[in-house]
């Protein structure tokens, strides 16, 4: 077994940050996480920490996630050695293969690996184009592929429409409510085309978002301005259009089928 005090030492470290905003996540669906064996978790990605609170939150069923993560992050002193001692795997977006055999051998060592097929935060808060790597990933290891979801959390930091050119500093707010859900268990058929069934994933993925971007407790209030809130039900981000400007999306990415004015 892996020595594991990297992780232990950055998940209190996280739940401390957070705990410091009085970020209120609940999780939903954590039953639907295998609490053994190989397990992908493709997760949407609206803000810069929501790694943390899904880290956090497949703790409760005794999972340690394995993220795909930039391969920048490893350049920074400490945190690299860090990223290293919790198993983490980097990502270099012009040379991909090396990340895909470090994933698949998680997987066939059993770990829980979670991936952000979406490789960046949508400007739009709609799940944008996605990789096809977790279906060739789940097809050959047989891995379940868990989605996973969550909201609120964009709130505390993440992309915003650019000001001047330049990303507007974040203003987090504290005791901000965070759902977090994950769906059931997805299997990828061997004969199944991965860009047909990441498109199938994207509608899965599209689908749990805004049941819980459509709750009561994360709409705006009547006159507020929200571009924090997805346009298309009423809040003021960038629409799929304008977000597609500012978007940095790989062009191996499968592009939307699924969602609003797809």
């Amino acid at each position: 077994m892996p020595d594991d005090g990297w992780y232990r030492a950055t998940v209190l470290l996280g739940r401390l940050a957070l705990r410091a905003v009085d970020l209120r996540t609940s999780v939903e669906g954590a039953h639907h996480l295998p609490a053994s064996g190989p397990v992908i978790l493709a997760a949407t990605h609206v803000a810069y920490p929501d790694f943390l609170t899904l880290a956090q939150a497949a703790l409760t069923r005794g999972r340690r996630v394995r993220f795909l993560t930039r391969h920048d992050v490893w350049d920074v002193p400490v945190v690299g050695r860090a990223m290293t001692g919790m198993r983490h795997v980097p990502v270099d977006r012009e040379a991909p293969a090396a990340a895909y055999l470090g994933a698949r051998r998680l997987l066939r060592e059993g770990e829980a690996v979670g991936v952000f097929p979406e490789a960046g935060i949508s400007y739009s808060y709609t799940v944008r184009s996605l990789m096809p790597g977790v279906a060739r990933l789940a097809q050959e290891t047989g891995a379940p592929v868990v989605p996973v979801v969550q909201w609120g959390i964009q709130r505390l930091w993440s992309v915003a429409r650019p000001v001047d050119g330049r990303q507007p500093r974040p203003r987090p707010r504290r005791g901000i409510r965070n759902d977090l859900r994950f769906g059931p268990p997805l299997r990828v058929p061997p004969t199944a085309d991965p860009r047909e069934w990441t498109a199938r994933l994207g509608g899965v993925l599209t689908e749990l978002l805004e049941d819980l971007q459509r709750r009561p407790h994360h709409r705006p209030r009547p006159g507020e301005h929200a571009p924090w809130y997805p346009a298309h039900l009423g809040g003021h981000a960038p629409d799929r259009v304008e977000a597609r400007g500012l978007d940095v999306v790989p062009r191996s990415a499968v592009p939307p089928s699924w969602g609003p004015a797809h």
